[in-house]
């Protein structure tokens, strides 16, 4: 089988499975801002831009307002209280095929940037372009993310149709159609049937599937 010429990952649900780190994070900044307990997270904002989260936590107990604020203590929280996120598999079969075959691939995600740099380097992951939130002006489900990451990695816009994106995400589904890429499924949030529905043009369960797909056609 000929690969595809590129390979952009999602992060969260892709590469790692975070939501414990996230949500403790969230839970004692929220805490600490407001001395209340947080709300149970929501599975429709997953993938979401961390301030559109904070906005939502905020709004539970009408303190918009200080949507920011809990933004900033969670970015503080997830780095000083960090926990290693688990990684999903075929993640390190992947990078080993795509630096053996000389592709290029690379990290677009709406987590934090402290946060991808904490983990890549705890999990010793083979990832040196890695962008989030703070990189772009308009987060997924807007298309920037992915392709700012595609241009970093040197391709041009008629590059696109033949990139794979693998996302978890109903969110970062539509930012990679958007972008003109193909958009493939990983069901660690959604259903393959929500995932096709969004946009994606394959679904497997996690990247080792994906990987085998790859491999053994």
């Amino acid at each position: 089988m000929v690969l595809p010429k590129g390979f952009l990952f999602d992060f969260d649900g892709v590469v790692v499975d975070s939501f414990e780190s996230h949500y403790s994070a969230w839970t004692s900044a929220f805490k600490e801002l407001f001395n209340k307990d947080i709300a149970l997270f929501p599975k429709f904002h997953a993938g979401k831009s961390p301030m559109i989260i904070a906005e939502y936590f905020c709004s539970v107990i009408s303190e918009e307002k200080r949507t920011e604020e809990l933004f900033s203590l969670k970015d503080k929280h997830l780095d000083i209280y960090f926990t290693i996120p688990k990684l999903l598999p075929g993640v390190r079969e992947f990078t080993t095929l795509l630096t053996k075959e000389n592709i290029r691939y690379g990290i677009a995600s709406n987590a934090t940037k402290q946060f991808l740099k904490n983990s890549v380097h705890h999990l010793n992951l083979d990832f040196t372009t890695v962008f989030g939130v703070q990189d772009y002006l308009k987060p997924k489900p807007a298309p920037e993310a992915y392709i700012l990451l595609a241009e970093t990695l040197g391709f041009e816009e008629n590059d696109f149709k033949d990139i794979w994106v693998f996302e978890d995400s109903l969110t970062g589904t539509k930012a990679a159609k958007s972008a003109g890429m193909i958009p493939i499924g990983i069901t660690t949030q959604y259903s393959e049937e929500e995932l096709k529905e969004a946009g994606s043009i394959l679904v497997f369960p996690t990247l080792l599937e994906a990987y085998q797909y790859l491999t053994t056609k």
